[in-house]
């Protein structure tokens, strides 16, 4: 049905008259008449009869109004949802518990009247092309390893390091230690069975093993944090690593450790990505904000292992 058609119908109703109507929709009186005849050809009835006073709804005008006017209700809400500015800023993190969830909490907290729809989807491949297709606004990552740059329309800036810390049960060796060195580490079992081959965490891992010897192991399920804290609080010889704005909770029984890495200090680069041709203004003032808020990033602002002391 031609929207067109039905939204001059109703500027007929309200106008009383073909002439008043074709001034109101800035059209002449001939298109309102062609607008009205094509609407009655579809639906089969008469919807005005005219008279000395102007034009009069029939009976059947009058049945249709109500839906006539519910169309264009719904027309206007289905452009208002895709109208630039009008919908929530779409954006992809990695996890409820991570980073980029604190980063969105305090964007949040500073433009409490942006709508916001977070996702989360699972590797950069899946929201690269989220982002390309319109899917999503923008996404928090680490920007692709050497060999697998982004695509030349998809945009990305640092805007955060995060630094990495040891999670040791008590009997630990390292338990007790105010903060270790990398060279520490090596000999010493470090379990992250949430690596998952081909994503970006797993190539940063990857790297961090090459450059300083450490032993990390995947093995075995994942079958979540809870199921990680757990392990690593009954078990003496294993530890994992976290970064430092995850936030997990355990029982006080557990008696984990968070202990800094320092000596150099491993930090996993967060980058937004976003569509170069987004217009959506929510998404500047998103880069707006976090270009406000990080601090000591490296300049080049590119994915690669980044040992660097805290600033």
């Amino acid at each position: 049905m031609d929207l067109e058609a039905v939204r001059t119908f109703a500027a007929v109703v309200e106008a009383g008259q073909f002439q008043k109507a074709s001034a109101d929709l800035s059209i002449t009186q001939q298109a309102v008449s062609k607008r009205i005849a094509a609407l009655e050809r579809e639906l089969g009835v008469r919807l005005f009869a005219r008279t000395p006073r102007g034009a009069e709804l029939t009976i059947d005008g009058q049945a249709f109004l109500p839906h006539a006017r519910e169309l264009l209700r719904v027309a206007e809400r289905a452009v208002a949802s895709v109208r630039t500015g009008r919908r929530p800023l779409r954006v992809d993190i990695l996890s409820s518990r991570g980073a980029g969830s604190g980063l969105m909490r305090g964007f949040h907290h500073a433009h409490p009247e942006i709508d916001l729809d977070v996702v989360m989807l699972l590797d950069i491949e899946t929201a690269v092309a989220s982002i390309r297709s319109g899917a999503i606004d923008a996404s928090f990552r680490a920007v692709a390893s050497p060999g697998r740059p982004l695509p030349e329309d998809i945009e990305s800036v640092r805007v955060l390091d995060e630094s990495l810390q040891l999670l040791t049960g008590p009997a630990h060796a390292l338990a007790g230690a105010r903060s270790v060195t990398v060279a520490q580490l090596v000999g010493h079992r470090i379990w992250m069975p949430g690596l998952t081959p081909g994503t970006e965490w797993a190539a940063y891992y990857d790297d961090l093993v090459a450059e300083f010897g450490l032993t990390i192991e995947a093995t075995g399920p994942n079958f979540g944090s809870d199921a990680l804290l757990e392990t690593v609080a009954d078990t003496p010889a294993l530890a994992t690593f976290m970064g430092e704005h995850i936030r997990l909770v355990w029982p006080a029984r557990y008696g984990l450790r968070r202990i800094p890495v320092t000596g150099p200090t491993p930090v996993y680069p967060h980058s937004l990505l976003w569509h170069r041709d987004n217009p959506h203004p929510a998404l500047a003032a998103l880069r707006a904000h976090l270009a406000a808020t990080a601090t000591g990033l490296d300049a080049a602002g590119t994915w690669r292992p980044d040992w660097v002391l805290p600033r």
